[in-house]
């Protein structure tokens, strides 16, 4: 009887994997198509968890390994997301986009603060969102909702609003690139200093032509390599307060961050110069990390109810809306 009971609790625990997995596929292949390539697999995928979890309800019997997809798929994925930052490229190159970058974070932080005090929003969701737009997106909301100690309702709302916004910005920025007084390499390092994700910024500085890009993915990747000491910082803080507080808890060293580091170095440092890998291996690697996010994302994204989106995501979104606005003014006057 006990040997049943384990049998079927593994059984339900891989159904549950599997089927994240299997939502996740069913994302990636409508991100192929017109319209959806616009938003990426991570926000279809999200939006799919989403859409069944409404017309469905929660898949009770599954839930262990639905957690498991949101919580430590996910983690997997941000260790394997290390592999796109190149390290040395940012220390060579992008030592003055740093600053730029730095600026970056603490206006989208600051303003979603005062937008969160101004329209009482909740805290989570509008400090989640602030670190979104100022580093890089989903994987900025993931790696520090642990840490804050978010819900996974309140993760997946921000995910999927940042997904929304990014989208819409990104195709905004290339509607205005042949009106704006902007080159192409400054337009370039606009992208990738404002926009949300790395898909957003590729999507926005790819019509401006290869050098653009590449800018663009570099003034990007200087926003990505500060998520680390972001996250370190935050942790130091927030136990400074809780100390403060005269409470005991503290956090935990996040080791996925640990991994993304050691990741980061292995592609910068061992990958391709100590140890040959041939650019079709590094694009399977990059396909798979984004499919487990898209898996984790669908975890996330089970979590969402509609009531929870109608309390908690109308007054972010309109917020996310203006603190894009501002960053994208701030930086391009930077920048030109």
């Amino acid at each position: 009887m006990q040997t049943n009971i384990e049998w079927n609790k593994n059984k339900s625990f891989m159904y549950g994997i599997l089927f994240t997995f299997f939502i996740a596929i069913i994302g990636y292949i409508l991100a192929q198509l017109p319209g959806f390539n616009r938003i990426g697999p991570l926000a279809t995928a999200i939006i799919l968890a989403i859409l069944y979890r409404q017309l469905f309800s929660y898949p009770k019997k599954i839930e262990r390994g639905i957690a498991f997809s949101s919580k430590y798929i996910l983690r997997l994925a941000i260790i394997l997301y290390g592999l796109k930052l190149n390290v040395q490229v940012i220390l060579d190159d992008g030592l003055g986009l740093l600053v730029k970058s730095l600026f970056a974070i603490a206006l989208s932080i600051v303003l979603m603060y005062i937008f969160q005090k101004w329209w009482k929003m909740d805290k989570s969701v509008s400090f989640l969102l602030g670190v979104g737009t100022g580093i890089c997106g989903a994987a900025a909301i993931a790696a520090v909702a642990p840490i804050i100690k978010a819900k996974s309702s309140d993760t997946a709302i921000s995910i999927a609003i940042i997904a929304l916004t990014g989208t819409i910005f990104s195709i905004i920025y290339t509607v205005l690139l042949p009106i704006l007084p902007i080159d192409n390499m400054p337009y370039g390092i606009w992208s990738g200093l404002s926009l949300h994700e790395l898909a957003h910024v590729a999507l926005a500085a790819e019509p401006a032509g290869e050098n653009a890009l590449a800018f663009a993915l570099l003034a990007k990747l200087s926003r990505v390599f500060l998520l680390v000491p972001f996250c370190f910082g935050l942790i130091i803080w927030l136990n400074m307060k809780n100390a403060q507080k005269n409470e005991s808890s503290s956090l935990p060293l996040p080791y996925f961050l640990l991994g993304f580091v050691v990741m980061s170095i292995v592609g910068t440092y061992v990958l391709g110069s100590i140890i040959p890998f041939p650019t079709v291996a590094a694009t399977i690697t990059e396909e798979i990390t984004t499919f487990l996010l898209a898996s984790a994302m669908v975890g996330l994204g089970l979590n969402v109810d509609l009531e929870t989106i109608r309390t908690k995501a109308l007054l972010p979104f309109i917020a996310m809306i203006n603190v894009s606005i501002i960053l994208a003014i701030s930086i391009y006057f930077i920048v030109v």
